[in-house]
């Protein structure tokens, strides 16, 4: 797929970041962004434990959490169902 580009070279390339189009084109397709945040200790023990016992991303957990945050629910009720889908899961 990218084999036409290997003879490219991209030393002097700008990020994204540096060009307005292109950063709110990225920001417009709903891709990722790479950030840096302060949790909690106990917080971001919780998830990494929860992702070790389910094979899942501790990152993807954290990122669903907020989405269902943004998206109305209550974060009672985002534990409220991760308990219970954990004591299913386990039970």
């Amino acid at each position: 797929m990218y084999e036409k580009f290997k003879d490219y070279d991209f030393a002097d390339a700008k990020p994204v970041a540096k060009i307005p189009a292109l950063a709110q084109l990225q920001a417009e397709s709903g891709g990722k962004s790479r950030i840096t945040m302060r949790v909690d200790n106990s917080i971001l023990a919780a998830f990494k434990t929860r992702a070790a016992t389910t094979g899942g991303s501790y990152q993807n957990m954290m990122n669903e959490a907020l989405k269902q945050f943004i998206q109305g629910q209550a974060l009672e009720d985002v534990v409220r169902q991760t308990i219970q889908q954990e004591l299913r899961s386990h039970g």
